[in-house]
């Protein structure tokens, strides 16, 4: 049964969505703000945190910020009452894996909580654990990738979108073709969206010494260069 954290300063909100979301078979803890949600994770990591953007004391995408910096890679699905893209993007920047503008249904959320959980689990034994392109090699069950003996961690978002590249190398993948390897339910995200996540993982590369090996063709999408 997953541990789920639900951090939002609406109590009535959080009670609503802890009862759908223990419904559908999930354990919910709950905080009330960024200070407490920053304790919980550090008592008790949970499998996938739900997080509103807008809240007292510290809001969500600083509780994100810190997380990424110390190296967690628990599945984050935002909320936010602000429904403007460049609040999306800002959110998936600094780490995010999905975004849900309020007001939005219970199940809904519980779909998408499903969702993010599917992408997060270790791949099944009998499958295929690593894909190797050259010096670069993605671990699936760690969400890790490495370059010349060094690694950096991975959100599941991003670590769906480095495996279709390294599935197709020097084919040029377009923002559907990585959609669809990155998301488990049909949803529909903007280019910009898709854009910061290949920017994040970019700079994950970049910082391990392996350059500029995703290559963008404008207009069409990305292409996974020589990795050598």
């Amino acid at each position: 049964m997953p541990n789920l954290l639900l951090v939002d300063d609406d109590p009535h909100l959080i009670e609503v969505l802890r009862f759908a979301l223990e419904q559908a078979g999930h354990r919910v803890a709950t905080a009330g703000n960024g200070v407490l949600a920053l304790r919980a994770v550090a008592a008790n990591a949970p499998d996938l945190i739900v997080l509103d953007v807008l809240m007292p004391e510290l809001d969500g995408t600083e509780v994100c910020r810190r997380l990424r910096q110390e190296g967690s890679r628990i599945p984050i699905l935002f909320l936010s009452s602000r429904a403007d893209e460049i609040d999306r993007v800002l959110g998936l920047e600094l780490g995010g894996d999905d975004y849900l503008a309020k007001p939005f249904s219970p199940r809904e959320l519980v779909t998408r909580v499903k969702a993010l959980l599917r992408r997060a689990q270790p791949a099944p034994a009998v499958s295929v654990r690593s894909v190797v392109h050259g010096k670069l090699t993605l671990d699936l069950d760690r969400f890790e990738v490495a370059w010349a003996g060094q690694s950096a961690v991975l959100t599941p978002a991003e670590c769906g979108i480095l495996r279709t590249l390294m599935r197709n190398p020097g084919r040029v993948c377009s923002r559907d073709a990585l959609m669809d390897g990155t998301y488990d339910v049909h949803k529909i995200v903007s280019d910009r969206t898709m854009d910061s996540h290949v920017r994040r993982v970019r700079a994950k590369l970049a910082g391990l010494g392996a350059g500029e090996v995703i290559e963008t063709l404008h207009g069409v999408g990305y292409r996974l260069g020589p990795c050598t």
